[in-house]
């Protein structure tokens, strides 16, 4: 909006490819290559170098990101789960320290999780102020009360009018926010007209049906 007020009404084109939405959320991929030739590998859950972060195991199955990595959100984190002995570690005020003591870390930050309810994790974390979120399933979002006030599930129907939820638009623009107009055909639905265009009449067609072909 700025750029549009600032060049009297002109607009301009957003030039962006599907992979540099992805690329720019690597943080300090490239960097950590440039400066050190440091290539990452797969790490799991975990950050590699930055501890504690990690996913654990809740007691009622559900899984939990917690990233107790800061310095003053680790003795927060430590106390919340009441491990002042951890938090009050000389070894482990700084982070390169953590990192050397990162599995202890995990394991007491485990056997905490495993001990009570997803709910209760995040209830007790965030009142702590150490950052946490649930990891989301398919049936998590499907249930979300913020993704339905955001309009990111959509209820259509198929062809038989059996309902179906499909992802919302992404980005929702204020004038155009957009809808899917629809499913998309079924299974077969143009086989006639491609293979037509392609020389094949309605008696090859229907030899190529019987045999199982299309």
């Amino acid at each position: 909006m700025h750029h549009l007020k600032a060049n009297a009404g002109k607009g301009q084109f957003i030039d962006v490819a599907l992979y540099e939405s992805v690329f720019a959320v690597m943080e300090s991929l490239i960097p950590e290559y440039a400066e050190f030739g440091f290539v990452r590998e797969r790490s799991g859950a975990s950050l590699p170098g930055i501890s504690p972060s990690n996913t654990y195991r809740c007691g009622d199955g559900h899984y939990v990101v917690i990233a107790g990595n800061g310095d003053a959100i680790f003795k927060r984190l430590m106390h919340a789960i009441g491990r002042d002995d951890l938090g009050a570690d000389p070894a482990l005020v700084r982070n390169d320290g953590r990192v050397r003591h990162n599995d202890r870390l995990d394991a007491a930050i485990s056997d905490w999780t495993g001990l009570h309810p997803l709910d209760e994790v995040l209830k007790v974390l965030e009142a702590a102020e150490v950052p946490s979120g649930r990891i989301y399933t398919a049936a998590d979002i499907a249930e979300d009360p913020h993704f339905h006030a955001r309009d990111m599930i959509e209820r259509h129907a198929l062809p038989d009018s059996t309902p179906i939820d499909f992802p919302g638009i992404v980005p929702k623009l204020s004038a155009t926010p957009g809808r899917t107009k629809w499913v998309g055909p079924e299974l077969g639905a143009h086989t006639q007209e491609v293979l037509a265009s392609l020389g094949i009449d309605a008696d090859e067609l229907a030899r190529l049906r019987a045999d199982g072909v299309v």
